[in-house]
């Protein structure tokens, strides 16, 4: 340290120069770390270089280090006022408060109002005593929406949770409390919204300050003049400023898409930076990025989510991202010479905008049927969420009209992209759209698709028009749903052409074209194939076969409806089947995930076929059947017992198991009394019964179904009264018949017709008597039935004998040869006996071959 004291001029400096120096000595010491002591060395290369500077002049500031620091000094970016700072705060809880009111986090409103209030006394200092403005309006409109939710609350059948509820409860006490202070600004804001916003306060210009030389750096590296007025500026997490311009564009998307799938990442401020960028942008090649990336970042917002999205999310998510769809789709057909394909080329310098020419194509990565999926699979998530009993869902289902536009569009787009020979677009693409506005189709009425089609083509710019279904050709339903599945039948295959089938049917089927929809049913040999396909288009099938069979009813084919319900209402698991509930079972053993991918696949509430309905027209279907079936098997024991539904016998024979049956409380009830009556010979009681179905109403002219279903009841009543009591009589007039079913003469000579051609019954019509002449000696007695039945059993039990013999024979060719030589054996049958040529003891069945033993053995 003495070289340093010799050195100094004064007391002063050598106290200040060794306090430096003893500063410096202790850092060193302590600090041991490579990175600091390569520090140290670029300091004194630095003195070094700055002039040879040695002792303690290289402590000491030069006046080039004076004339830098001053500049640096000029260069400090901006610096906010205490003032600023509190009303960026209070902008930030207001946007925060609005957010939680569009998904209706009550929790949040009740938080952020607390955090509101607390700041409230500091702005209104800063403010010179006066209520800031934006407070007014948050409070205001706050009361507004809480009277509405509480209103909305008493009549609506769907509540809050108990969360939700406290913290409505608890904004709503507040409100009431702390809105009485300033009655007046809100009252004056309710008056003239516009007016009470746009009166503003003198704010006194800041002082000019000195310009810097150089420009600003902002958190993402890029420079821009100070004199740049355009583009957005903000806040980085960091605290840095950002600045979204029109050349940041490409950056910022690059960014974004750098950090989709990485963990803490707040999709949520993306889509505000997105936002941003979409109003900065300057020509459509940037709308048309930032569009794809904004709606991708909107759909990852769910992805990751095992459950479905709620009502409130799906509307603040997928209805911005159904109306940013549509500005994708007018920016596009806008530019005819750009398309968004899956096999563009992605464009990697983000410096520079590509050149787009006017005559030559420019394709860029993307898909727009890809989006239109998700926008439909999105919207039957939020239909399978949302409670079907409330006006919730009626709400949500008229989104559909929107979303079918934008699927008509999108197939306008993806023809015109089909029809550009240097796109090379994929050639199922407007296959996949076309099915998509099929699938919106084939279950609705032709006068709903009707009126759905007229608002959609209104809803779609006049220069806009379809090559496939042309604006100016006005079809009816029946041809449009015809035009579109004769597309697909034509250029598509696989699933999709077997689902396009599918739909055609059921439209048929639901429009009452039975013959045509069972014709296609047939041709299509989907009934052999289906299993191979993917769970939804078995769905489908299941759905196509039970409409199918609800057609024939309405046609009353009684037969061939009770054929076609068979295979989903004779197994017992409608709703599984049909993809309308998910039936767990006691004993069952799903896992988790296969009982969530089960809730998946369930349709929603407007698509569902009424399974109470289907279940009275099979039960009906099957009784018409059925007991006529009895009737002719117990007056003929030697009939084959032949069952046309199991499910419909074991109610039947639970019915009569009972020993007290009151009147009829719901449809089965009412099913099982009319069989009853109807095995009876009281057709006009099974009538009454049937009738008496309230879930007739629900159908197409219940009258038209009820008057069929008599005529039937009649008819099969005749047949059950003939089987059951011909027995007991020579002759029977077809007036006397007439008269008791309340049926035609003509009509009852044909029921008997039909049943002596079908040698149903023994008797022969007198056309000229008017009467049946039944045959007599044709009927077994109960004897000669039970020896019938014994000499059945008998051949049964040769033909078994047999089997078995060459069982244990192996096929040997002297299996059945009776002399096998001395002390032969037989086979193991009873007793003991002499078998063979020479006396010699064997084990036969007394004394028998090999054939006798094994009759003994079966015999034992």
């Amino acid at each position: 340290m003495s070289r340093f004291f010799a050195a100094s001029s004064s007391e002063s400096e050598s106290s200040e120069e060794e306090e430096l120096y003893s500063g410096e000595e202790a850092e060193k010491s302590e600090d041991e770390s490579t990175s600091e002591s390569e520090e140290d060395d670029s300091d004194n290369s630095d003195s070094d270089s700055e002039g040879g500077a040695t002792g303690v002049n290289r402590f000491l500031k030069s006046d080039d280090e004076e004339d830098s620091e001053d500049e640096e000094v000029e260069k400090s970016t901006v610096v906010k006022s205490a003032k600023d700072k509190k009303f960026e705060e209070l902008e930030g809880t207001v946007r925060l408060i609005e957010n939680a009111q569009k998904i209706g986090d009550w929790t949040v409103i009740s938080a952020e109002y607390d955090k509101l209030n607390r700041q409230l006394p500091r702005l209104i200092r800063d403010n010179d005593g006066k209520v800031p403005k934006l407070y007014v309006k948050t409070v205001a409109d706050l009361e507004t929406l809480v009277n509405e939710t509480v209103d909305k609350q008493k009549v609506t059948p769907k509540k809050m949770n108990a969360l939700a509820t406290r913290g409505l409860n608890a904004v709503r006490q507040k409100i009431r409390k702390l809105n009485k202070e300033y009655e007046t600004d809100v009252q004056a804001y309710r008056d003239d919204k516009d007016g009470f916003m746009k009166e503003d306060e003198e704010i006194p210009l800041p002082a000019p300050t000195k310009k810097s030389k150089t420009r600003e750096t902002f958190a993402d590296g890029q420079q821009l003049d100070d004199e740049d007025d355009g583009g957005w500026e903000g806040v980085g997490k960091d605290g840095r400023a950002v600045r979204y311009s029109p050349e940041s564009i490409l950056k910022h998307l690059r960014s974004i898409v750098e950090a989709r799938g990485r963990k803490n990442t707040d999709r949520l401020e993306q889509i505000r930076v997105m936002e941003k960028l979409l109003d900065v942008a300057v020509n459509d090649y940037q709308r048309i990025r930032v569009l794809l990336t904004l709606i991708s970042t909107r759909f990852d917002l769910t992805s990751n989510s095992g459950n479905y999205m709620a009502q409130e999310q799906w509307r603040l998510q997928v209805y911005n991202a159904d109306q940013e769809f549509s500005k994708l789709l007018s920016v596009l057909e806008a530019n005819t010479n750009i398309f968004v394909v899956e096999n563009g080329e992605e464009w990697d310098d983000d410096e520079k905008l590509p050149t787009i020419e006017e005559n030559k194509t420019f394709r860029i990565p993307g898909s727009m049927v890809s989006f239109i999926e998700r926008l439909d699979d999105e919207l039957t998530k939020s239909l399978q969420q949302i409670d079907p009993h409330t006006a919730d869902y009626i709400e949500r289902l008229t989104d559909e009209a929107s979303l079918y536009a934008n699927i008509c569009r999108s197939v306008i787009y993806v023809e015109r992209m089909q029809k550009a020979t240097d796109v090379n677009a994929p050639a199922d693409s407007i296959n996949r759209v076309i099915m998509r506005r099929l699938e919106h189709l084939y279950f609705k009425p032709a006068q709903v698709v009707d009126i759905l089609e007229e608002n959609t083509w209104k809803a779609i710019p006049q220069n806009l028009d379809s090559a496939i279904t042309p604006r100016s050709q006005k079809q009816d339903t029946h041809e449009l749903v015809k035009v579109l599945t004769n597309y697909l039948f034509q250029y598509s295959e696989g699933i999709i052409r077997a689902r396009a089938m599918l739909c055609q049917i059921y439209f048929l089927a639901l429009h009452d074209h039975y013959y045509r929809a069972r014709d296609m049913m047939l041709m299509s040999h989907l009934q052999d194939t289906i299993s191979s396909f993917d769970v939804t288009s078995q769905i489908l099938f299941n759905r196509t076969l039970v409409q199918v069979g609800l057609c024939a009813f309405r046609a009353g084919l009684v037969y061939e409806a009770q054929n076609s319900l068979q295979d989903i209402c004779g197994s017992g698991r409608q709703k599984e089947l049909l993809a309308q509930g998910v039936q767990m079972t006691r004993y069952s053993q799903v896992s988790p995930e296969q009982e969530r991918l089960e809730r998946q696949r369930q349709l929603p509430f407007h698509l569902h076929i009424n399974l109470e309905l289907l279940e009275c027209v099979y039960l009906t279907c099957s009784m018409l059947l059925e007991i006529p079936l009895l009737a002719q098997t117990g007056s003929a024991p030697d009939l084959k017992r032949r069952i046309v539904s199991k499910t419909y016998r074991r109610m039947l024979e639970y019915h009569e198991r009972q020993i007290f049956t009151g009147p009829p409380e719901n449809t089965r009830d009412h099913v099982m009394q009319a069989s009853k009556a109807l095995a009876a010979g009281e057709w006009q009681k099974a009538a009454e019964f049937i009738s008496a179905i309230k879930i007739w109403d629900l159908m197409k002219e219940p009258e038209k179904i009820k008057a069929m279903l008599e005529a039937q009841i009649q008819e099969e009543g005749l047949r059950t009264y003939l089987f059951t009591y011909a027995p007991f009589y020579d002759t029977l007039g077809l007036s006397t018949l007439a008269e008791m079913f309340a049926l035609e003469e003509r009509k009852v000579a044909a029921v008997v017709s039909r049943m002596i051609s079908h040698e149903e019954l023994a008797a022969a019509l007198d056309q000229v008597g008017k009467m049946v002449v039944f045959r007599k000696g044709v009927e077994l007695s109960r004897l000669q039935s039970l020896a019938l039945t014994l000499s059945d059993k008998a051949s049964g039990l040769i033909e078994s004998n047999e089997r078995t013999l060459e069982t244990r024979t192996q096929g040997m060719p002297n299996a059945f040869e009776r002399d096998r030589g001395a002390g032969g054996r037989g086979g193991r049958g009873g007793g003991r006996g002499r078998g063979g040529a020479r006396g010699g003891r064997g084990r036969g069945g007394g004394g028998g071959g090999a054939f006798q033993g094994v009759m003994g053995k079966v015999g034992a």
